[in-house]
């Protein structure tokens, strides 16, 4: 990519197109183009054409998306489906229209059956059943795969699916209604800590920051103690108890937001989507590239890890009637690692960070 092109990327003020921006800042790329959900929806076909006719960008990253834990994707099942598709559909299609030279898709490793083999290699797409519970945001996620794969091989365009694991990092979704487990974790064990030293203070300016069903930090105590004794954030007389869904034994990967988007610079720098199957090939799938670190943990030690960093002393308590989702998730990135990238960023280092991001 030429350092003056004109690059647009959409969904840049989230967790993954804030970090993509951010990267390429600093390699000196300094023509972006960009748009609020209130500029330009995604969803609103014509009003993509419109963008797309009038800024003619050169390069796309498309890391806008609907994105949630399990609870907002089992809940908002046709929101995901719906919305992600029409994202992906517009910004692919006038990508195409328009003539950009390279374009880069960014899905989720969610897109793999429920007991695919472990660790997921990108060949393991569509040889079982989906996840229940993420189901239409895995199905539209496929699709833009294939979506790109279909274009590039009918059109010759240069378009790129990467598939990264679970992400963390600066600009997450801390909403407890919709946020994914890590983000989630730290948001409680910040609120668990801050009931323990009777801190009302920390808990009103963490309403007032990103208010809880609609409630702010102006509300009475017992209104707020209310709403953190429903996501499971109790003082009982022995101390905070505070509620983690599941068994606590499901395998995570996850991934530093901001080593992703080192690995999608690098892949729109130096790869192409001929890069990413074998030459000669009859058949040309599964082109997609994973984005992972390679190591796991479980929700327990994970959520042990975040309670010594913040310094919480409560009790954990692991609500097994609750769900636990697909028990092992675990990507294999040896397709990354081959054409030349590596994570940097361990996780007790990125949940230090991230938790230093929150709080201030």
């Amino acid at each position: 990519m030429e350092k003056d092109a004109k690059i647009y990327i959409a969904g840049h003020r989230g967790l993954v197109g804030s970090a993509i921006l951010k990267n390429l800042q600093a390699r000196g790329y300094t023509n972006f183009v960009t748009r609020t959900h209130n500029e330009l929806d995604l969803t609103n076909t014509h009003a993509v054409e419109r963008f797309f006719a009038l800024e003619k960008p050169a390069y796309v990253f498309l890391a806008a998306a609907k994105v949630g834990g399990i609870v907002a994707n089992n809940t908002y099942r046709a929101d995901f489906i719906y919305e992600n598709l029409m994202i992906q559909n517009n910004v692919i299609h006038q990508s195409y229209v328009h003539g950009v030279i390279k374009m880069m898709f960014l899905g989720s490793t969610c897109i793999y059956p429920k007991n695919c083999p472990q660790p997921m290699r990108e060949e393991y797409l569509l040889s079982d059943t989906l996840e229940f519970t993420n189901e239409p945001y895995a199905i539209a996620k496929i699709a833009g795969i294939k979506m790109c794969e279909s274009y590039n091989l009918q059109y010759g365009t240069n378009f790129i699916s990467v598939m990264p694991t679970n992400l963390y990092g600066p600009n997450d979704n801390f909403d407890l209604e919709k946020s994914h487990v890590l983000p989630a974790l730290i948001r409680k064990i910040h609120l668990g800590k801050a009931l323990e030293n009777n801190d009302w203070e920390a808990i009103r300016k963490d309403f007032d920051h990103l208010p809880i069903e609609g409630v702010n930090g102006s509300e009475e105590k017992d209104v707020m103690a209310s709403i953190l004794d429903k996501y499971g954030i109790q003082k009982k007389s022995d101390g905070v108890h505070l509620e983690i869904w599941g068994t606590g034994k499901p395998m995570r990967e996850f991934l530093w937001s901001e080593d992703m988007a080192d690995a999608c610079v690098f892949l729109m720098e130096n790869r192409d989507f001929s890069d990413c199957y074998e030459k000669g090939a009859t058949e040309i799938r599964n082109t997609h590239v994973n984005i992972g670190t390679g190591e796991d943990i479980s929700i327990k030690d994970l959520a042990q890890i975040i309670k010594d960093t913040i310094g919480f002393k409560g009790t954990l308590y692991f609500n097994t009637n609750k769900p636990d989702g697909t028990l092992k998730k675990l990507t294999d990135s040896s397709k990354l690692h081959g054409l030349g990238w590596n994570h940097q960023v361990d996780l007790k280092s990125g949940v230090s960070r991230v938790y230093d991001w929150y709080t201030q």
